[in-house]
């Protein structure tokens, strides 16, 4: 029960960097478009480059940083996991909450379903998400956090000797 309010927690972290990112407008988290909408916005002069790739770096700084260190404290810290089998089981599980999350909530309903992402003109280059992105995107959640949650529990074993 205690991994599955862990993972809300983190699918919180995700949720509030994006908020806080397009709280001014979408425009402002365009570095997770694909790379047509952010050459669109860019020629449309709604951005620059150089403002993409600083949003892109906050985003990580104050979003994913966040919830990385937040699911190795909960394991690590809160839940007292020791060794590459516990540690992986419960990052495992934490990772693939926060990906589902991400896949089906933010994905497909947030960024699909509302307007709350569409950038003015760039309508014509939706779905935001699509074919080799969204395949790629469900791979990296199923398979990628799984490596990543094994890759993260030996580095963890190794340093919780």
């Amino acid at each position: 029960m205690i991994l599955v309010i862990e993972g809300i927690v983190g699918c919180f972290i995700l949720l509030i960097s994006c908020v806080i990112g397009i709280a001014q407008g979408p425009v402002n988290l365009v570095s997770l478009y694909e790379k047509e909408v952010q050459e669109r916005v860019v020629e449309l002069g709604l951005i620059t480059k150089e403002k993409i790739r600083k949003n892109a770096t906050l985003f990580v700084i104050f979003g994913m940083i966040p919830f990385f260190a937040f699911i190795l404290y909960a394991v690590y810290g809160i839940n007292g996991a020791r060794g590459f089998a516990q540690g992986f089981r419960q990052l495992c599980i934490l990772l693939l909450i926060e990906g589902l999350f991400d896949r089906l909530f933010v994905d497909w309903y947030w960024v699909g379903k509302t307007k709350a992402w569409i950038i003015e003109g760039t309508q014509d280059l939706m779905p935001y998400i699509y074919g080799k992105t969204l395949i790629g995107k469900w791979v990296s959640t199923l398979v990628g956090y799984p490596l990543l949650a094994a890759l993260l529990s030996w580095i963890m074993s190794l340093i919780l000797k």
